[in-house]
């Protein structure tokens, strides 16, 4: 006959045997989700132009640092001729979605790339949103998981209709409690601020920062990956004279 300190015991043990089998199965869960971004990076279907941008872009790190995974609702702003757009569909294919949101009046070699970039396999979870900055997407479009900006906050800075407080609170709203938004872009001086986003296309670390936090974010971290410490940061970086000093910064919803 089993005593009953021995039966709690075992009531214990198998209590924690079976927590413990299910945090094993979580973890487990979890990195068969993380997508192979090396994989989508070498993928024979993408094109030589984009292995050309990755040459400064690292999307391997930059993938991984978004933590983008299949079945994910992702919006990546100022999507452009739709380079970041593809990767993120790749990343949460096959059942996710990317919201790709271009200014309605883009224009020239950017709105031909996106729309022959449109009809890839590549490009099936995503969705076109010609819209406003600081309106960035429809009022069904909610519980994001993913929000990227790569490259681009520094041009919205030189729209000057664009209300860029109100954009951010509109990203805000858009997410998931606890989603994140993950902002790239060219560093400028310290001090510089917004003075040099339509000579220099650079914009000041601190200053992305402050406006984003200001919308009711919370910093989460940054990315190292594409810093260069060597960059004077003096020169226009549509034309380099050599590496370009970039941050990458990560934000959350809170809870």
């Amino acid at each position: 006959m089993t005593s009953a300190p021995q039966s709690v015991f075992r009531k214990f043990a198998l209590l924690a045997f079976g927590v413990a089998l299910a945090a094993c199965a979580d973890a487990t869960s979890a990195r068969a989700q993380t997508p192979d971004y090396a994989g989508i990076v070498a993928a024979a279907d993408r094109s030589e132009g984009d292995r050309e941008i990755d040459k400064r872009r690292d999307p391997v790190k930059l993938l991984a640092f978004t933590g983008a995974k299949p079945g994910m609702k992702v919006l990546d702003m100022g999507a452009g001729g739709g380079y970041s757009t593809e990767l993120m569909a790749r990343a949460v294919a096959p059942n996710g979605v990317v919201h790709a949101q271009n200014a309605p009046d883009l224009g020239g070699r950017a709105k031909e790339n996106f729309e022959a970039r449109l009809k890839t396999a590549s490009m099936q979870g995503a969705v076109v949103l010609l819209r406003k900055f600081d309106d960035p997407v429809p009022a069904d479009v909610r519980n994001l998981d993913l929000i990227t900006f790569f490259f681009y906050y520094h041009d919205v800075v030189n729209i000057a209709a664009v209300d860029r407080a109100a954009m951010n609170r509109k990203l805000l709203e858009a997410l998931k409690p606890g989603g994140v938004l993950v902002i790239a872009d060219h560093s400028a001086k310290q001090g510089q601020g917004l003075t040099v986003t339509p000579t220099l296309h650079r914009i000041e670390e601190s200053t992305v920062r402050g406006e984003v936090e200001a919308a009711g974010f919370k910093f989460v971290e940054e990315g190292g990956f594409l810093r260069h410490p060597g960059d004077a940061r003096d020169f226009n970086v549509n034309r380099r004279t050599g590496p370009v000093d970039e941050f990458v910064l990560k934000f959350q919803k809170p809870m």
